[in-house]
C-alpha cells in the first residue's frame, strides 16, 4: 500500500478548529470527521474554471489548508486519509458507485467517488468528509446493517453485491447514496478518476456550481442559483433563487470562501442555472 505522505497535523486542526487529542481513537475520528465538513466546504470551483484538479499532497494541503479553498471528494478525502494516517489510524482508500438520487432501478455508474475504511480496534469504519450534501458527519460501522445515528440523518450501510449499499434516511424514507466497493484503492487509483471527474463532458461539476457545508444542526447546499438550508429539527427546508450578487455574497459567507475576482463569469453562468435540487 501507499506510504503515508505528510501532512501538517497542527495547521490542519488550526483550519478546522479542533484543539482535542491526536490519539487515534473513535472519539478522535467522530470529532474529526464533524468538524471538517463545517469548516472545509465541498466545492468544484477549478472544474468549472478548466484549472483541473491536482491531487498531490502539496497541492491539496496549499490549497484546502493554506488558502482556505474546498475541495472534492479526492481532495477532501485525500487530505483526511493522510492526517488520519499521521495520527496513528490504519486507514485505507476506497472507492464508490454514486447513485445519491437514482432510481432503483437505474444502472450502476462508473466507480468516482473516494471515502476511507478506517480499522480501530479490529472494528471496520467508514470515514468520509467529501460527499457534498449528504456527507456522513460521523463514522459508520461497515459491519452492521442497522440504522446508524449522525449529528444529522441517520444512516445505514446495507449488504450488495460486492460491497455495501449506503443509504440516508430523508424525510422519514431511506435513499441511495452510493455503492461501496471493498477493494483497497492506492493512491495513483484515483488518479483516473479524478481526471474523468474533472474534464469529461458528462461530469455534472463540469456544468453546475456545486458548493456545500454541513453545519451543526443543518445542510447548506448552493446548486447552481438555488440555495437550500435544510434543518436537522424537522423544519421546512429554507430555499432561495440567488442572482450574481447574492451568489457570490453565499459563497463568501456562508461558505466560507475566499472569492476571486476572476470566479465572477462562473459566478454570472450559475445565476442562470435555476433547475430544481
Amino acid at each position: 500500500m501507499n506510504a503515508p505522505a505528510s501532512v501538517d497535523l497542527g495547521a490542519y486542526c488550526d483550519r478546522i478548529g479542533y484543539a482535542g487529542p491526536l490519539a487515534p481513537t473513535l472519539e478522535t475520528l467522530r470529532a474529526l470527521q464533524v468538524l471538517h465538513p463545517a469548516t472545509i466546504p465541498f466545492e468544484a470551483i477549478d472544474v468549472l474554471l478548466d484549472r483541473g484538479v491536482d491531487l498531490a499532497p502539496q497541492a491539496v494541503d496549499a490549497k484546502l489548508i493554506g488558502a482556505r479553498r474546498g475541495g472534492y471528494c479526492y481532495e477532501q478525502n485525500g487530505l483526511f486519509k493522510r492526517v488520519l494516517q499521521a495520527i496513528g489510524f490504519q486507514v485505507e482508500g476506497l472507492i464508490a458507485r454514486v447513485n445519491w438520487n437514482a432510481p432503483a432501478d437505474a444502472p450502476l455508474r462508473p466507480p468516482t467517488h473516494m471515502a476511507l475504511r478506517v480499522t480501530i480496534d479490529g472494528a471496520p469504519w467508514l470515514a468520509d468528509v467529501g460527499f457534498g450534501s449528504c456527507v456522513p458527519t460521523a463514522p459508520l460501522r461497515l459491519d452492521s446493517a442497522e440504522p446508524q445515528a449522525t449529528p444529522h440523518e441517520r444512516f445505514r450501510l446495507l449488504p450488495a453485491d460486492l460491497g455495501w449499499q449506503l443509504e440516508a434516511e430523508l424525510g422519514g424514507r431511506w435513499g441511495p447514496v452510493y455503492r461501496l466497493l471493498p477493494f483497497p484503492q492506492l493512491d495513483i487509483d484515483y488518479e483516473l478518476a479524478n481526471w474523468y471527474t474533472a474534464t469529461h463532458p458528462q461530469s455534472h461539476f463540469r456544468h453546475r456550481l456545486i458548493v456545500t457545508r454541513a453545519t451543526p444542526g443543518a445542510r447548506h447546499a448552493l446548486l447552481g442559483a438555488r440555495l437550500t438550508v435544510r434543518s436537522m429539527d424537522g423544519g421546512a427546508a429554507e430555499r432561495r433563487i440567488l442572482d450574481a450578487d447574492g451568489i457570490e455574497r453565499e459563497l463568501a459567507e456562508r461558505f466560507l470562501l475566499p472569492v476571486k475576482p476572476d470566479w465572477r463569469p462562473m459566478i454570472e453562468r450559475a445565476a442562470l442555472d435555476i433547475e430544481p435540487d
